[in-house]
């Protein structure tokens, strides 16, 4: 998910295995991404270029270019988007959407924090440091926005297009970018899965009452 540092597992137990050629793309893929944190722990992310990716990750500059258009979509770009929403569809029918929503992202930013967590903060990091891959993720954000408009018009009966609808996924997105935002600015203190329920909290609640 776009504005989501870490994901659940792609591959559920009863997706069919995807054939060679898709194998051999998703290890392309993963190579090219593999060499781009790689690089920029070692010089930045302003001093590593797409040809130094090509490089290390054994493939052609064009390679790298075809898989992903821009250098930022190396860091930001996954492939978890439609496994987020088919766990959101396979949610009890009758469950609140905001319920739905809080377990589905919690169980994605959990497993990405036990499963890849320097990556997570390198992703985070870059957002909150570098002016252009910020710029990528509100592209992506938007992007992740518009399914999620489709997912919650199946659970709710609204039009994907309703100004409610539009309004609560854009919503949603900006708090879950603003917690990862908050985590990577404070030097990665405290949770991340504690500041994503704190931005529901509000967005489910509004804000607390006045500190005393």
């Amino acid at each position: 998910m776009a504005t989501m540092t870490a994901a659940p597992s792609p591959t559920p137990a009863d997706r069919p295995r995807p054939g060679l050629r898709e194998r051999k793309k998703i290890k392309t893929r993963r190579a090219i991404r593999a060499a781009a944190y790689g690089l920029i722990r070692e010089q930045g992310y302003e001093a590593t270029t797409v040809e130094q990716i090509a490089e290390r990750a054994e493939v052609s500059p064009s390679t790298v270019s075809r898989y992903f258009p821009a250098k930022e979509d190396i860091v930001l770009t996954d492939e978890y988007d439609a496994v987020l929403l088919e766990q959101l569809r396979a949610r009890p029918l009758d469950e609140p959407p905001m319920e739905s929503l809080r377990s589905v992202i919690h169980t994605a930013v959990g497993t990405g924090l036990r499963e890849e967590p320097e990556v997570t903060r390198l992703r985070t990091a870059l957002m909150a440091e570098v002016p252009a891959v910020r710029a990528r993720m509100m592209e992506n954000a938007s992007a992740t926005g518009r399914l999620l408009c489709r997912a919650l018009a199946e659970r709710t009966g609204l039009a994907p297009d309703a100004l409610e609808v539009r309004v609560f996924a854009t919503s949603l997105m900006g708090g879950l970018m603003e917690a990862s935002l908050h985590w990577a600015e404070n030097g990665f203190h405290g949770d991340l899965t504690t500041l994503v329920d704190r931005a529901f909290d509000v967005l489910e609640h509004g804000l607390p009452a006045r500190a005393r």
